[in-house]
C-alpha cells in the first residue's frame, strides 16, 4: 500500500506508477490510499504565527491517546481533517458513550463464567436472540465491509449508533429489570448475561483497532486475566439460528420496537404535562389488529417489560390505539413497578409479590423478555 497526502497525486504516486509501468508493466503498489491535511476548526491551515496549531502531544497528555485515535478514525480523511477544542469535545462525548457502554456490560458480567453459566442459543430468551442478531449484523458491517475498505469514519458511526440506539435506547434499557430483579443464578438472568458476553467480546474486537488501550483494558476485566491483546483477533464467532427462524424473529422484534416508539411518544406527552412520572408509573390499554396484535399477544405478561410500564393489556381493535393512564397502586421499593400487592407482605415492607418470590421463593419465569 502507498499511503500519503493528496499532494502526491502528481508526485510520488504518479512517478511511481509511471516508473513501474515502464519497468515491470504495472503500478508498484497493490493499494493506494490518500488523505487530506489537518486544518483548524475553521478550515484554515495550521500556522504558529496564527496560533491555531493543535499539538498531538498536548492532546495525548490531556485527553489520552485513544481520544486522539478516535478523532482520526471518526474524521473523513478524504478531505481536510479539521481539529479544534470543540471538535475534540464532541469526540470525547462519543468516547464516553462507548466507555460507559463497556462499563455497564462488564459490571453485569462480573459473576458470569461462560464455561459454567452460558445458556445455549436455542434456550435463550427471545429478545436475547434478537440482540445477538443485532450484534452480529454490526460486526458483519464493520469488520466485513467498512474496515476492509478503510472507511473508518463510517465504522465509528455504526459502532456509536449501535451503542446509543440498539443497546442504550432499547436492549439494555429493557434488560435492566431482568438483570437487577431476578434471582442471580436464574435462567432469565443467565440468558441475559450470555447475550451480553457475546456482545461484549464482539464490541471489543470492533473497537480494538481504534481504541486499542481501552479495548485491552476492558478485555482484561472481561477475561479476568492477561489474555492476549484484542489486536491478535479479528472477529467474534456468534451462534446463529436457522435463516428462516432468524428472519421471522427479526421481523417480529422490529415491529415491536416500532410500536414501542409510539408508546414512548404517548408516555412522554403525559410526562411533559406533569401527569406522569417515570414510564413505570404508566398502565397501558392497547388495541391492535393483524400481525401487530399477534406479536404483542405472543409476549403475554412480558409485554410490560418491553414497554417498561407496570401493566400492559392488549385486545383486538379496528386500529392501533394506545391509552395511557397513571397507576393508582403503590410503587415497589425494589423493582419500582406499581402493583396492587405492594406492601401486602409485612416482612418485606413496601415490596411487591414478584420481588418476594425472587428473594425468597422459586423466582419468576420469563419466556420472552
Amino acid at each position: 500500500m502507498y499511503l500519503e497526502g493528496s499532494d502526491q497525486h502528481r508526485g510520488w504516486f504518479q512517478s511511481s506508477m509511471l516508473t513501474g509501468c515502464a519497468t515491470i508493466g504495472r503500478a508498484p503498489y497493490q493499494q493506494l490510499l490518500t488523505h487530506g491535511f489537518v486544518v483548524d476548526g475553521k478550515g484554515l491551515k495550521m500556522s504558529k504565527s496564527k496560533g491555531n496549531v493543535v499539538a498531538p502531544q498536548k492532546v495525548n497528555d490531556s485527553l489520552g491517546a485513544d481520544i486522539l485515535r478516535l478523532w482520526v478514525a471518526s474524521t473523513d480523511y478524504s478531505g481536510e481533517l479539521a481539529i479544534s477544542d470543540e471538535i475534540l469535545k464532541r469526540v470525547t462525548e462519543s468516547y464516553r458513550r462507548l466507555r460507559n457502554t463497556f462499563r455497564f456490560l462488564l459490571a453485569n458480567l462480573s459473576d458470569f463464567d461462560p464455561l459454567e453459566n452460558a445458556v445455549p442459543l436455542a434456550k435463550l430468551l427471545e429478545v436475547d436472540q434478537y440482540a445477538l442478531h443485532m450484534a452480529r449484523t454490526l460486526q458483519e458491517k464493520v469488520a466485513g465491509e467498512l474496515y476492509p475498505r478503510y472507511a473508518f469514519h463510517f465504522a465509528v458511526q455504526e459502532i456509536v449508533n449501535y451503542c446509543s440506539e440498539d443497546l442504550g435506547a432499547f436492549y439494555l434499557d429493557v434488560l435492566k429489570d431482568r438483570l437487577y430483579t431476578t434471582q442471580a443464578d436464574s435462567h432469565a438472568r443467565r440468558s441475559a448475561q450470555t447475550a451480553l458476553y457475546h456482545i461484549t467480546r464482539s464490541l471489543l474486537l470492533l473497537v480494538g483497532p481504534i481504541l486499542c488501550f481501552t479495548a485491552d483494558e476492558a478485555r482484561e476485566v472481561l477475561t479476568k486475566s492477561g489474555e492476549e491483546s484484542t489486536l491478535y483477533h479479528t472477529r467474534h464467532e456468534f451462534p446463529s439460528l436457522p435463516e428462516a427462524a432468524e428472519q421471522q424473529l427479526v421481523a417480529k422484534w422490529q415491529s415491536i420496537r416500532d410500536f414501542r416508539a409510539q408508546v414512548n411518544k404517548e408516555i412522554e406527552a403525559l410526562r411533559s404535562a406533569d401527569k406522569l412520572g417515570s414510564s413505570l408509573q404508566a398502565e397501558l390499554d392497547i388495541e391492535a389488529n393483524g400481525d401487530l396484535l399477534q406479536q404483542l399477544q405472543s409476549l403475554g405478561d412480558d409485554l410490560k417489560y418491553v414497554l417498561i410500564v407496570s401493566r400492559a393489556t392488549v385486545k383486538e381493535g379496528p386500529a392501533t390505539r394506545i391509552t395511557v393512564t397513571p397507576s393508582s397502586h403503590a410503587k415497589c421499593d425494589r423493582c419500582w413497578h406499581y402493583r396492587a400487592d405492594v406492601g401486602s407482605h409485612a416482612y418485606h415492607g413496601a415490596v411487591c409479590g414478584r420481588c418476594v418470590d425472587n428473594i425468597d421463593g422459586k423466582g419468576e419465569s420469563r419466556l420472552h423478555v
